[in-house]
């Protein structure tokens, strides 16, 4: 695609969509079909899809198609007419969890899930206050926003901790339960200021892998302590699934990685291989207590559709043993990743679940300096050489490798001889 024909598209989406509008990369890519790993640019150009979880089973699955198809051609209606195939797609889901997780909300997004799951925990523990990460990111309506990148007490109902890590912990000198011990007592203290502030307590929400903040290592055994002091103060710990589920991270849920379960856990993105499919799992006890103070509705929640195509989507995974490949594919990525960061200095750490990778980019390892720039080149590098990939984390310098589940060994073999070229130069 020309540069001015790139520049012509830019302008008209400017005028039609209004300003502001992300795009990826320096040079946008003009992307026209997918095909299972692979996107398809209006030249013909392929790019090995190293970024997107949302078609998690591949861009174009036929089996996804073919039940999209199916179910578009007989019925699809809202949720105040019965229908079997909604409670067979809600059975077999619930089903997926541990209990007492046996009950679900749908939803169209993860933001609408994230909203339903704070209405939930507020209904069921008469709390306000919540906590989550300085860092986090959970969705774009404006209850749920409060709860983006929080750093400072601008709303009396929301408190943030920083994010648990070990790579830059909260203290120098601390490691494994003593660091854990430092995070949680930052937790403790930010669920007696709701109490010093008259404002009654229903929770806590975390990404339990930490996506947005940057896959970092966890100190041991957090999640778990956490849910139990949350529990303890009276509140819930909703856990946002919306990146980590959907076996991202070689297991159904991303709270398997931490060995516990959460009261609330909120599913989205690959839920519907590219469909609007979201949802919230819990206890039936706290979805009912959700229901009778809100009345919720969805138009498009909950339908014959989504069922079907969230149908289809469990059937890929299990039928092709994905959370089994995504293990090995994933442990065999990062294995691979180390090996070429034992020569590149701007590469500090290689870390992460399954296929869901982060890759620490920083100017310096002794000073541990973040370099987004530096990510952002790489990114661009790859981008030429036929390779989509993002970056996340606090200071935006954590390359995100994050491809559909169905990426296999000749793909990562791929990628990564594309990635050893592109840090094999200063950025």
């Amino acid at each position: 695609m020309s540069k001015r024909s790139t520049a012509e598209m830019l302008a008209r989406r400017e005028l039609l969509l209004g300003t502001g509008v992300t795009t990826f990369y320096r040079d946008p890519v003009h992307i026209v079909r997918g095909e299972g790993v692979w996107l398809y640019d209006a030249d013909g150009r392929r790019y090995l899809d190293v970024y997107n979880n949302v078609p998690c089973v591949g861009h174009a699955n036929p089996r996804v198609v073919n039940a999209m198809r199916r179910q578009t051609e007989t019925l699809n209606v809202h949720s105040r007419y019965l229908h079997e195939g909604v409670l067979d797609y809600a059975e077999r889901l619930t089903g997926l969890h541990a209990d007492p997780i046996t009950t679900v909300v749908f939803t169209c997004s993860g933001t609408e899930a994230n909203e339903v799951a704070i209405q939930m925990a507020r209904a069921a523990t008469g709390g306000k206050g919540l906590v989550c990460t300085d860092a986090a990111y959970h969705g774009n309506s404006t209850e749920v926003r409060k709860l983006t990148r929080l750093r400072k007490q601008e709303n009396p109902e929301y408190r943030s901790i920083p994010t648990p890590q070990r790579y830059r912990p909260v203290r120098d000198g601390l490691a494994d339960d003593a660091l854990t011990d430092a995070y949680l007592e930052l937790l403790q203290e930010q669920i007696e200021g709701f109490a010093a502030d008259g404002v009654p307590f229903a929770g806590a929400l975390f990404c339990p892998i930490l996506a947005n903040e940057g896959l970092p290592d966890i100190p041991p055994r957090f999640m778990l302590r956490a849910a139990e002091l949350v529990r303890a103060a009276g509140g819930l710990l909703i856990c946002d699934e919306v990146q980590a589920g959907f076996a991202r991270t070689g297991q159904w849920w991303g709270y398997q990685t931490s060995g516990f379960v959460p009261d609330v856990a909120v599913m989205g993105k690959p839920m519907g291989n590219g469909l609007p499919l979201a949802g919230v799992a819990a206890s039936g006890e706290l979805v009912n207590a959700f229901r009778s103070k809100t009345r919720y509705f969805n138009t498009f929640a909950s339908s014959p559709l989504q069922a079907a195509v969230g149908q289809a989507v469990i059937d890929e995974i299990e039928e092709r043993d994905l959370t089994a490949s995504v293990a090995e594919i994933g442990s065999y990525l990062r294995e691979q990743l180390r090996a070429i960061g034992r020569d590149c200095p701007a590469i500090a750490e290689v870390r992460g679940h399954g296929l869901f990778v982060g890759i620490e980019w920083v100017k310096d390892r002794g000073s541990k300096d973040p370099d987004p720039d530096g990510a952002e080149e790489i990114m661009n590098r790859l981008r030429r050489s036929g390779f989509l990939m993002g970056r996340s984390g606090q200071h935006g310098n954590v390359l995100k490798v994050r491809p559909p589940l169905v990426f296999e060994r000749e793909h990562a073999d791929l990628f990564l001889e594309g990635f050893a070229a592109a840090v094999s130069k200063p950025t």
